[in-house]
């Protein structure tokens, strides 16, 4: 395959999608990941069909500890001259047992790098990087991707759903067809819509969707809920079940519209967002000034600017202590 594994093994990536990897070896994905656009790419294209296979695993009859030899003969000759295959025994990795089922399923390790096969339409993959882009969908439908986000589609919506995988964040405007749900595999949450407006943001601990129009499914395995505008569901990665929440501000607009809109907005939360979109240490020392409401709009202003108006209008010290900005 075209791509520097280094470290990395496919059986790793389907242990850390699994979430059944320890902190190191998450630490270890993660620096895969965003080592280089190629490994960013393929892990994208990999966890696209990991999420695709489990559908075809749970009526699956494949015989796991054959599933598992054959998944091994075939990287040794895909990937002939590339990284040794451990021999390891199949008792102690069920995990690895059902990564070999869904690979097989699949055909060999090649397919899942290409996501192309007989009658599979081709991929398309857009990575942000460090640049908010905006792109257009087969469908007409409008995608706004936030920086340092990337997202996975085919070239044309065949069968019976529109299927595509995001990692990061995007807001959506749906092209409405009943006929064809718009279905959105986020790590281990779908974001299942008709036609609606509304932004998905995914961390290593939590995914968030927030809803402006229309009715958005959030579902985690088989427990879902539906979310109605002015409401966002909250998906924490140690719990089964999405929480439903009143939305409260329209902080999460802000890469879309350069705009920091607070009606009312606490100052911790404004302070949480500033510290992610500046990629600043603000810390709030006063617990008395946490919950100060504060109601303005920022207009693509720097962090100076909207420090000073914070403490101008609580009257509060700005201080810095190297990086770290504390407020008191």
């Amino acid at each position: 395959m075209n791509r520097d594994m280094g470290q990395m093994t496919d059986e790793l990536l389907v242990k850390y999608l699994l979430e059944e990897a320890n902190e190191a070896e998450q630490q270890q994905v993660i620096a895969w990941i965003t080592a280089s656009a190629e490994n960013k790419k393929y892990y994208d294209h990999f966890s696209l069909v990991w999420e695709k296979s489990k559908k075809h695993a749970v009526t699956s009859k494949v015989d796991t500890d054959i599933a598992w030899q054959k998944f091994q003969q075939r990287v040794q000759q895909d990937e002939a001259g590339s990284a040794k295959v451990i021999e390891m025994p199949l008792r102690s990795m069920g995990w690895m047992r059902i990564a070999a089922m869904l690979v097989i399923l699949l055909g060999s390790a090649w397919t899942l790098y290409n996501i192309i096969g007989i009658g599979k339409p081709e991929m398309i993959a857009i990575h942000s990087e460090d640049k908010v882009l905006i792109d257009t969908l087969p469908d007409g439908s409008i995608v706004t991707l936030n920086k340092n986000s990337s997202l996975s589609y085919p070239a044309s919506f065949k069968g019976n759903s529109r299927d595509i995988a995001l990692t990061g964040e995007a807001f959506f405007d749906v092209t409405p067809d009943k006929s064809k749900p718009f279905i959105i595999s986020v790590n281990d949450v779908k974001v299942r819509v008709v036609g609606t407006t509304f932004n998905v943001k995914h961390t290593a601990e939590r995914t968030e969707v927030v809803v402006e129009t229309g009715i958005v499914e959030v579902s985690k395995k088989d427990k879902g809920i539906k979310v109605m505008p002015k409401e966002k569901a909250v998906v924490l990665k140690n719990k089964a079940m999405p929480v439903k929440e009143t939305s409260t501000d329209e902080l999460y607009n802000y890469y879309r519209t350069r705009e920091f809109v607070c009606n009312g907005t606490p100052l911790w939360r404004l302070v949480d967002v500033l510290n992610e979109v500046y990629n600043a240490d603000i810390v709030i020392e006063n617990e008395l000034l946490k919950n100060l409401p504060l109601t303005t709009t920022f207009h693509n202003e720097t962090l100076d600017s909207i420090l000073s108006v914070v403490g101008e209008t609580f009257n509060i010290k700005v201080e810095r202590n190297g990086n770290r900005i504390i407020l008191k």
